[in-house]
């Protein structure tokens, strides 16, 4: 089966508004002229060849025209990834709810293949437990009703299920020892996340590191991020970083991506290795 048939609606609208940007750069066309010609706004287009819109098969039938793509089935591929690309996914079902950004990321985090992520502040979805989810969500949203907190709890879990199964997404995680010191919860909630950061360490996809707070100095101050990975050599990278509400920016500028990735690694060779930091987790936890 092809990437294209298994890719979800996020990355099919990613693919072919890359496809449809480098058609309208090699045609000498301008954005604000394409634009104009199908009756948009440019910045509607360009979120369109971002893959942040997607992609109405009466824009794309006159974008191809104006392109010279005559060919039916080049045509009939096109039109797939248009369909396809306005699918919602599961967790619209909670877009009430979301911060601003979280369901592009949450979109772009299903259809990952690898996700290396450093969080400086709390321990991320991917590995909670449900009652350190319900606490931080309080912590960080201490208006929202019971039941809106029962949802973020259910989709923080759901998110889960991309770190098992027969191909689960590759984490490597870097936790500053402060995210293991800050308390989140009760003193048992606490115990129970850190049980389960020592279980998710075992896992085959997951690799955990601490960034200690004392001892060797570390060669770079950063803080949270996350860098998702695709299977596909054509599908870019893709940075993120929350904010103070949870709002997710999405960044996807070469420069700024490889800019962090270095970053990662850099703070990788600073943190301790994966048998150490199980200690160091064992040993906050009291476990022994």
């Amino acid at each position: 089966m092809s990437a294209i048939q298994t890719a979800g609606p996020l990355m099919r609208r990613r693919r072919l508004g890359a496809d449809l940007r480098h058609l309208r750069v090699a045609n000498a066309l301008r954005l604000e002229e394409v634009a104009d010609h199908l009756g948009l706004a440019p910045s509607t287009l360009s979120r369109i060849e971002t893959g942040k819109a997607p992609t109405r098969t009466t824009y794309l039938m006159l974008m191809l025209d104006l392109y010279g793509v005559d060919d039916p089935a080049q045509r009939r591929m096109f039109m797939d990834l248009a369909r396809e690309g306005q699918r919602k996914g599961w967790w619209i079902a909670y877009d009430d709810v979301l911060p601003a950004g979280a369901g592009s990321y949450l979109g772009l985090e299903a259809e990952a293949s690898a996700l290396m992520v450093f969080q400086a502040l709390v321990v991320p979805g991917l590995v909670r437990t449900n009652e350190y989810a319900r606490a931080l969500i309080v912590a960080r949203r201490p208006w929202l009703p019971a039941e809106d907190v029962d949802r973020l709890v259910t989709l923080d879990m759901r998110r889960q299920d991309g770190v098992r199964g027969d191909h689960p997404i590759a984490l490597r995680l870097i936790l500053d020892e402060s995210v293991l010191l800050r308390s989140i919860g009760s003193p048992a909630v606490m115990r129970g996340q850190l049980a389960r950061l020592i279980e998710a360490g075992r896992e085959p996809a997951v690799t955990i590191q601490v960034l200690r707070l004392a001892g060797s100095p570390s060669r770079v101050v950063a803080p949270s991020f996350g860098i998702l990975r695709f299977a596909e050599p054509g599908d870019a990278d893709v940075a993120c970083a929350e904010g103070m509400r949870g709002q997710v920016q999405l960044e996807q500028r070469t420069a700024d991506v490889q800019a962090m990735r270095a970053t990662f690694e850099a703070l990788s060779e600073s943190a301790l290795r994966p048998p150490e930091s199980a200690e160091l987790i064992r040993h906050i936890a009291g476990l022994g």
